[in-house]
């Protein structure tokens, strides 16, 4: 790595916003054919960084050099032009359109003053195939998986020139297998030269794929050092200043009665036969391979979408299915995994959002903001939402925050029932715990919990039993006692457990 000469050099920026130190000093080097994972919490300054990499925002002070060229700061169009280019953790496709259509947009071959189909074609083949994607290019975006939507905007990236790729979160809610693909994709783009800039908080996977580390605190660097020279604990200790630990606890032990029974649940599609029963306290996992029933039962359990098939009690008692209202009725509730579209209101306050699961609340149209700033107290202090300025907008609060929110709003109307969907979704090391917390005292109070995520570790921090689902069935159980990390591993990636 020393032989090589940085492809880009940060050397003392620095950023502001409303007085607010954002980034103290930072320096960067990126070297071509390296993953370097930018690591810390949130509201470190990763996300202000990366941003300054790419144009978005001005540094106050500072200077990036890029291929030897020094700037006081960068443009988006001259950054795209420097060959710097981002992947964000929102896919930015165009849904309608197709595979092809989008790894060339912006640069539709023409021919004769039309555009040449059969090239676009066969151009978007060989930007993908040049990765290692197999991917019909065919098929429109509104069709792919997550995984495959980054997989094409990286090969448009490349495609574009991009040579120093900045890879935002992009493994966020996908399941383990999806994961390798993507980290696959990444030792690729290492392998053809490009340098990637990383960012995720699954320390393990960080850990897999990088060969160098920032770590970045309050705004300032505190470690930057070849991945093999920390450990996980110690990459946390440089993150949070601080030993974090998330460890198994010993909850009660589950009740008889079954909280929540979904049985032969099937929507003709994902999800085929599907059974499971939570008994109260308890918590129940569900994995499987990408695209399996896990990542469509939200819209099922909480009456977004009605099935073709089965049933669903909660406390013995039936729940009408295709119900929104029904469904919460019931006391099942069922906390999206997709927080800025299916869980939050941005532009409404931290408080408005931690009432809209009260009735006495929701349905009012103006509130008063004392009476409201009085009810939502008790839940920041409880659920350990942590916000700088007074009642700010929910949007304006960091992943980990904006999550805590999310579960407040739910689980303060004490659930029967609750379906967490990657509760800690994008968040640093510090919430996950936290939230690991919330999640075991919810079962502590006899919820009955069906969780699902795609993090190994998670799972095995948090679940009693594991059900193994393949083609959209539940095919096989297992306490979590009795399966060891790199069982669960297998099964989540569609093997079976020895």
């Amino acid at each position: 790595m020393t032989a090589l000469s940085a492809v880009v050099r940060v050397r003392g920026v620095t950023k502001s916003f409303g007085g607010a130190a954002a980034l103290k000093g930072v320096d960067l080097d990126l070297y071509p054919g390296e993953v370097h994972a930018l690591m810390g919490m949130n509201g470190a300054g990763k996300s202000t960084l990366v941003q300054i990499l790419s144009g978005a925002h001005q540094p106050d002070g500072g200077t990036i050099q890029v291929n030897g060229a020094t700037y006081c700061g960068l443009t988006v169009r001259r950054a795209r032009r420097l060959g710097i280019a981002s992947v964000p953790q929102r896919r930015e496709l165009a849904m309608g359109l197709t595979v092809a259509e989008n790894v060339m947009l912006g640069d539709l071959p023409t021919r004769r003053g039309t555009v040449h189909w059969k090239a676009v074609d066969s151009e978007a083949r060989k930007a993908l195939s040049g990765l290692g994607i197999d991917i019909d290019v065919e098929r429109t975006a509104r069709s792919l998986t997550v995984a495959e939507q980054t997989m094409v905007e990286v090969a448009r990236e490349v495609r574009r020139g991009g040579r120093i790729l900045i890879l935002d979160e992009p493994t966020a809610c996908l399941s383990a297998e999806a994961a390798h693909q993507i980290r696959d994709l990444v030792r690729t783009l290492r392998d053809e030269g490009v340098a990637v800039v990383y960012i995720s908080h699954y320390i393990d996977e960080v850990m897999a794929v990088a060969d160098r580390l920032t770590v970045l605190r309050d705004g300032e660097v505190v470690r930057s050092t070849p991945a093999g020279d920390l450990d996980p604990a110690g990459l946390v200790r440089s993150m949070v200043g601080r030993d974090v630990v998330s460890r198994r606890v010993e909850r009660p032990a589950p009740k008889d009665d079954i909280g929540l029974a979904v049985r032969g649940l099937s929507d003709g599609r994902t999800i085929r036969d599907f059974t499971v029963e939570v008994r109260k306290g308890e918590i129940v996992a569900v994995l499987g391979p990408a695209g399996d029933a896990q990542s469509h039962l939200f819209d099922l359990l909480s009456g977004r979408r009605r099935p073709d098939l089965g049933t669903v009690h909660v406390d013995g008692a039936p729940v009408p299915l295709g119900r929104v209202r029904a469904s919460l009725a019931s006391g099942l509730r069922c906390v999206s995994g997709d927080r800025r579209a299916l869980g939050l209101v941005p532009e409404l306050s931290l408080d408005e959002n931690l009432m809209l699961a009260d009735d006495r609340f929701a349905r009012r149209r103006v509130h008063r903001r004392g009476a409201l700033t009085r009810r939502a107290a008790p839940l920041r202090r409880s659920y350990g939402v942590v916000s700088l300025v007074g009642n700010p907008p929910v949007s304006a609060l960091s992943g980990g925050n904006q999550q805590k929110v999310l579960l407040a709003k739910w689980l303060q109307t004490e659930p029967v029932a609750c379906f967490l969907e990657d509760p800690t979704n994008g968040v640093d090391i510090a919430a996950m715990a936290d939230i690991h917390t919330l999640v075991d005292d919810l079962a502590s109070r006899g919820t009955a919990v069906l969780l699902a995520s795609s993090s190994a570790e998670e799972v095995m921090r948090l679940a009693d039993r594991v059900v193994v689902v393949s083609a959209g069935r539940a095919v096989a159980e297992h306490d979590i006692t009795a399966i060891t990390h790199d069982e669960l591993v297998a099964t989540a990636l569609g093997g079976q457990p020895q």
